[in-house]
C-alpha cells in the first residue's frame, strides 16, 4: 500500500500537493476549535463544580444546534463544490443564499427557545436548582452567539468548497485568541474588569463568535468577492437546483442527527457499567476525537476535490482521484493507529484518575487503535468521497442502519446483559464499523455514487418562486 502511494506521489505530485494544501487548514481549524472548547472547560473548571456542570449542560443545547447547522452547511457545500467545478458562480451565490436562509430559520428556533425558556432547557438535563440557575444565565447569553456561529458555518463550508480553506482557519484562530483573552479577563476579573465567572465566559464566547464571523464576512465582501451574496440572490434558484439542494442536505442533516444521538446513546450504555467506565470513556473519547481530526480534514478535502472534478465533467479524473484518496486514507489511518497504540499508556498517565480507570482507558485506546483503519476509511467514504460525488443518501442510510441495528444493540447486550468490561464493550462496537466498511467498499467500487448534480444548470429555467 505505502509503496503504491509513493509511486503515485512521484507520478502526480500536484494532486497530493493540492490535497495537502486543502486538508492542512481544515485539520488546523478543527484543532483550534477543539482547543477553544478545552480552554473553556479548563477555565470554568477552576471556578467550581457547579459552574462546570452548568456550562457542560448548556453546551449540550449547542451540540444539538450544531448537528442541524453543520448538516445544512454541509449540504450546500457539496452542491457548491460541483458548481465551482462547473464554473457556475451565479448559481453558487443562489445556493449559498438558500442555505443561509434555511440556517437562519433553524437558528431563530433555537434562539427563541433559548431566550424564552432557558431554565426548562437546562432542567431537561439536570434538575439541581443551582445548576439550572447558573446554566440558564450562561445559555441566555451564549444562545445569541448561535446567530454568528451559524453564519460562519455556512460561509466556511462554501469557502472550503471553492478551495479557500485558509480563511475559516484564520477566523477560528481569531476566535480562539479573543475567547482565551476575554475568558481570562472576565471569568477571573483580570485587567481591571469585573469577576463575572460563568457570565464572563458566556460574554467571551459571544464576542469571540462575533469576531470570527466578522472576519469571514469582511474578507468575503471586501476582498474575495466570489461569495458576496446580495438580496437579489435570494430569488431565482432553478427548481432543479432547489430540489437537488434539498435532496443533498436532508440526508446529511439526518446523518448528523443520527450520529449525534447515537453517541449520546453509547455514553448512556457505558455509564450503566459504572463511574469508572464513564470516566474512562470520557478520557478516550477526547483523545480519539483529536486523532479523528485528520480524517475529518481529509474528508472535507475529498468533497472539494471530487466535487470540483465532477462539476467540471471530468468523471474519469474524479474516479482516479477517489482511488488515490481512499489509498491515502488507509495509509494515514495505519499511521494514526500505530501512534495511538504506542502513546496510549503515556497519554493516559497524564490524567489524575485511579489506577483502574487508567488501565481501562489504556485498553480502550488499544481497541481504538485496532479499528482505526476501518473507522477512518468509513468516515472518508461517507463524509468525503460519496458526498463529493453527489451521493449523500447511501452513506447516511448505511450509517443509520449499522449504528442503531448493530452497534448500539451489541453494546447494550455486552454491557447490560453480559456485564462485560467497558473495553470489551467498545470492541463489540467494532463489528458495526467492519460491516459498514464491507458495504462501503462495495459501493465505492461500483461508482454508483458518482453523480453530476449540476450538469447544464446554467441553462436551467429560472423559477422566481424557488
Amino acid at each position: 500500500m505505502s509503496i503504491n502511494i509513493i509511486k503515485d506521489y512521484k507520478k502526480d505530485k500536484s494532486f497530493y500537493k493540492n490535497l495537502f494544501v486543502l486538508t492542512l487548514p481544515i485539520v488546523l481549524q478543527s484543532l483550534i476549535t477543539s482547543s477553544l472548547n478545552m480552554l473553556d472547560t479548563m477555565m470554568i473548571g477552576k471556578v467550581g463544580e457547579t459552574e462546570l456542570a452548568s456550562v457542560g449542560i448548556a453546551n449540550q443545547y449547542y451540540f444539538l444546534f450544531t448537528l442541524f447547522i453543520l448538516g445544512i452547511a454541509g449540504g450546500g457545500g457539496v452542491l457548491i463544490a460541483q458548481l465551482w467545478g462547473n464554473n457556475d458562480k451565479k448559481n453558487i451565490k443562489k445556493v449559498l443564499s438558500k442555505s443561509l436562509i434555511i440556517s437562519l430559520m433553524v437558528i431563530s428556533i433555537f434562539l427563541i427557545l433559548g431566550l424564552m425558556i432557558p431554565e426548562k432547557i437546562i432542567a431537561l438535563f439536570n434538575n439541581d436548582a443551582s445548576v439550572v440557575t447558573v446554566g440558564s444565565q450562561y445559555l441566555t447569553i451564549t444562545v445569541i452567539s448561535y446567530v454568528f456561529t451559524g453564519i460562519s458555518f455556512v460561509f466556511a463550508s462554501a469557502l472550503r468548497s471553492i478551495g479557500n480553506t485558509k480563511l475559516p482557519m484564520f477566523a477560528s484562530l481569531l476566535g480562539l485568541t479573543v475567547n482565551g483573552v476575554l475568558n481570562y479577563a472576565l471569568i477571573f476579573g483580570n485587567f481591571g474588569l469585573p469577576e463575572l465567572k460563568t457570565e464572563g465566559a458566556a460574554i467571551a464566547t459571544l464576542i469571540a463568535r462575533i469576531c470570527e464571523c466578522s472576519l469571514i464576512l469582511f474578507v468575503v465582501y471586501f476582498k474575495d468577492r466570489i461569495l458576496n451574496i446580495r438580496l437579489s440572490d435570494l430569488k431565482g434558484l432553478s427548481s432543479k437546483l432547489s430540489a437537488t439542494l434539498t435532496n443533498v442536505t436532508l440526508p446529511i442533516v439526518l446523518n448528523e442527527a443520527c450520529w449525534g444521538f447515537g453517541n449520546v446513546t453509547y455514553m448512556a450504555i457505558y455509564s450503566h457499567i459504572g463511574k469508572r467506565a464513564t470516566a474512562s470513556m470520557q478520557i478516550c473519547s477526547t483523545i480519539m476525537n483529536l486523532f479523528m481530526i485528520f480524517a475529518f480534514g481529509l474528508s472535507y478535502a475529498a468533497v472539494v476535490v471530487i466535487g470540483n472534478e465532477i462539476g467540471a465533467n471530468r468523471e474519469d479524473v474524479a474516479k482516479e482521484s477517489s482511488k488515490k484518496i481512499a489509498k491515502i486514507s488507509i495509509l494515514i489511518a495505519l499511521i494514526l493507529g500505530i501512534v495511538l497504540f504506542a502513546l496510549a499508556r503515556p497519554i493516559v498517565s497524564f490524567f489524575n484518575v485511579s489506577y483502574e480507570v487508567k488501565l481501562s482507558s489504556t485498553y480502550i485506546l488499544y481497541v481504538y487503535s485496532g479499528i482505526m483503519t476501518i473507522k477512518v476509511f468509513n468516515m472518508v467514504m461517507i463524509v468525503g468521497i460519496l458526498r463529493g460525488g453527489g451521493d449523500a443518501t447511501y452513506g447516511s442510510i448505511l450509517q443509520g442502519i449499522t449504528l442503531w441495528f448493530i452497534g448500539i444493540p451489541l453494546a447494550f447486550v455486552a454491557a447490560s446483559i453480559l456485564h462485560l468490561p467497558v473495553h470489551v464493550v467498545v470492541g463489540f462496537t467494532a463489528i458495526e464499523e467492519i460491516i459498514k466498511g464491507i458495504f462501503m467498499i462495495k459501493r465505492f467500487r461500483s461508482f454508483k455514487w458518482l453523480r453530476n448534480m449540476v450538469k447544464d444548470t446554467a441553462n436551467d429555467k429560472v423559477s422566481i418562486a424557488a
